[in-house]
């Protein structure tokens, strides 16, 4: 019979083998003949097993909530293995467990690299570790689909009106999110392109940042990006991953749905707003507001690469970072709209021991939403598993020899999935030198940051608490 593990994982093993067709094509079309056995080998072992679902036609059984964690977990440790593979054939002097790292940090849509030098790479390799984040970002939006029930009704009204999928409804709304993902890949590589960036370093962006992820296909991103006009379609490019992936899709045929659809966007361009306006009064010092713009863009979508940024403002966008995006985008972060509501709730604790005589409600400003006690329990535990892995994370990158300042800022940008630059003054971060312990910390914590930090409860709970 075949299981939901078996249909999930397979279905992104044809993804991949579409993927790796690409870049064999590419290979071709550049005569980079070298490298095409290797796309080729991953091409046929992703093919085989991808097509290994259509020969299981009964019907699949009905998944648990536990079931869907363990699956999108597994992903994320078996899919990497297939995605390492170029690396490794290709590279002679690159250990396998270096390519797994890389292709952790590709799939997680992180960005940590071990490559010094992005020169030295073939473009094939260079395509190939883009098409590795775009295939990650695309797993995690669809896996958020599959762990719905997790989340809390009202977050679940940015997606749907369903409180809970059945298997049809996950195959219609997966479907969905391939194609509104397809056309905004397509968008920004037409919004970088005319803006005067170079066709191939548009394209390696496109896949780069709808996925939130932080690989360049150069060595700064000062070699790409040309001028305050490149740096303001860039920044713009980066606010589609950072706002609901339905978004646009709402807008369009918001006749049919009720304004809650969009009230945590709302919410985003409300503290957007904030921050461009607070930026520009305070921060603004040598009149290049572009750029410091380019920099907020690329740390609320949890991106991470920026240029050149003053350094004393490196503790802000670490904030910037660790708050995040929306729920269903790419980008990562304990989320806005959970820290707000958070925030809201604990104010009206405090005050209703202070006033006992006045009632309190916990509902959303300017929407007609009430909020759940159980919900505001779910945004708690999630910072404090939050807070765990951060202390957990550092505490292995120290012992392992690495000072506890970078340990710290190291360590929120890996449960974050967002990559080292100047935001964090760790651009010159040497990953390749790390020993083997801190290389499986870190891969261990991306995957920890990209599933949803509830499903580590749930987990926890199946094993700790079997009642």
């Amino acid at each position: 019979m075949l299981n939901f593990s078996q249909l999930y994982l397979g279905i992104f093993s044809l993804f991949i083998s579409f993927l790796s067709f690409l870049n064999i094509i590419y290979c071709y079309y550049f005569d980079l003949f070298l490298d095409i056995g290797s796309f080729f080998f991953v091409f046929l072992i992703t093919l085989f097993f991808g097509s290994l679902i259509f020969f299981k036609r009964k019907n699949l059984k009905k998944t648990s909530i536990f079931e869907k964690i363990l699956t999108v977990i597994t992903g994320y440790l078996l899919i990497p293995i297939l995605l390492a593979i170029p690396y490794y054939l290709i590279l002679n002097n690159l250990s396998l467990f270096n390519a797994y790292f890389e292709s952790v940090s590709g799939f997680t849509s992180t960005g940590f690299t071990v490559f010094e030098n992005i020169k030295h790479l073939n473009q094939s390799l260079i395509l190939w570790r883009s098409s590795t984040q775009w295939i990650g970002g695309l797993y995690f939006l669809i896996s958020l689909i599959l762990l719905i029930d997790i989340f809390d009704t009202n977050l679940k009204k940015s997606l749907t009106n369903f409180i809970s999928f059945s298997s049809s409804e996950t195959l219609k709304q997966s479907f969905k999110i391939g194609f509104i993902y397809l056309i905004l890949t397509v968008v920004i590589f037409i919004l970088l392109s005319l803006a005067g960036v170079r066709v191939f370093d548009s394209f390696n962006l496109s896949l780069t940042i709808i996925s939130s992820g932080g690989f360049l296909p150069d060595n700064n991103l000062s070699l790409i990006i040309d001028g305050k006009f490149q740096q303001i379609f860039l920044s713009i490019s980066m606010l589609l991953s950072f706002f609901s992936l339905f978004l646009l899709y709402n807008l369009v045929f918001f006749k049919k749905k009720n304004i809650n659809f969009l009230f945590e966007d709302l919410y985003l361009l409300f503290y957007l707003l904030f921050l461009a306006i607070l930026f520009f009064i305070f921060f603004n010092f040598d009149n290049n507001f572009s750029l410091l713009f380019l920099s907020i863009c690329s740390s609320i979508s949890n991106i991470g690469f920026s240029l050149e940024v003053p350094q004393n403002l490196s503790f802000i966008f670490l904030i910037l970072i660790i708050i995040g995006g929306s729920f269903f985008s790419t980008s990562s972060g304990l989320r806005f709209s959970k820290i707000y509501l958070l925030f809201k709730f604990s104010i009206n604790e405090l005050v209703s021991h202070a006033k006992p005589k006045n009632v309190y409600s916990n509902r959303l400003p300017f929407f007609n939403i009430n909020l759940e006690t159980e919900d505001f329990y779910k945004y708690f535990l999630s910072v404090v598993i939050f807070v765990i892995s951060l202390s957990i994370l550092s505490l292995f990158l120290t012992i392992s020899g690495i000072s506890s300042e970078i340990s710290f800022k190291l360590s929120i940008l890996t449960l974050m999935n967002t990559v080292n630059s100047s935001l964090s003054n760790l651009e010159n971060f040497n990953f390749y030198e790390l020993s083997v312990f801190s290389k499986f910390s870190l891969i261990l914590f991306m995957m920890i940051g990209r599933v949803e930090l509830l499903s580590i409860l749930i987990i926890l709970k199946k094993f700790f608490f079997k009642s």
